[in-house]
């Protein structure tokens, strides 16, 4: 469905003999260590889930003010300026949200909470976003050769890869309740 140019495969290491200096971290490590590369990698897609959301905007943008209804650009009508202003707000806050994890990040600072969090907001931001953007767009919108459908899709599993919307919001609650503990 989305992230087409992307070739996914499924890898079996079953039985699989690795030599001692060719494991990575300590016995029994390896989830405490997929955890962390979690973290990292919740950044890599909320900027992308960012990028997908500032793409389906800037078309958006462009059709609701070539299209006419009514004798004028669809720009000029109310519900279309409100949906571009709700979109263009969730794209900020996604994008500060995502570089204040990045910084931590580069800082060797915590960043659980914070990648969680940019990961889920720009997540659903993205999926949000394409379909004011497919709203705007219309019928046309639903063409394949249109990018906002690929969009839609791409958007999509930014809300389902490196843990879903709801594994998100279970790691934001358990860390700021271990932060918060009476």
């Amino acid at each position: 469905m989305g992230i087409r140019a992307s070739s996914t495969a499924e890898i079996d290491f079953n039985n699989t003999k690795v030599p001692a200096f060719n494991v990575l971290g300590q016995e029994e490590d390896g989830f405490k260590i997929a955890m962390q590369i979690l973290d990292s990698s919740r950044i890599i897609i909320a900027s992308q889930a960012v990028g997908i959301a500032q793409g389906a905007l800037e078309k958006a943008l462009s059709y609701s003010q070539q299209r006419q209804t009514f004798n004028r650009p669809l720009a000029q009508h109310q519900a279309i300026q409100f949906m571009l202003a709700d979109c263009a707000t969730k794209i900020e806050a996604a994008r500060l949200l995502t570089r204040r994890a990045a910084l931590l990040k580069d800082q060797n600072l915590p960043h659980t909470i914070e990648s969680a969090m940019a990961k889920l907001f720009a997540s659903e931001t993205a999926h949000f976003v394409t379909d004011k953007a497919l709203q705007i767009h219309g019928g046309y919108g639903f063409f394949k050769d249109n990018p906002v459908e690929r969009y839609y899709r791409d958007a999509k599993i930014t809300e389902i890869y490196e843990g879903s919307s709801e594994i998100q919001r279970l790691v934001i609650a358990r860390n700021i309740l271990k932060l918060y503990q009476i």
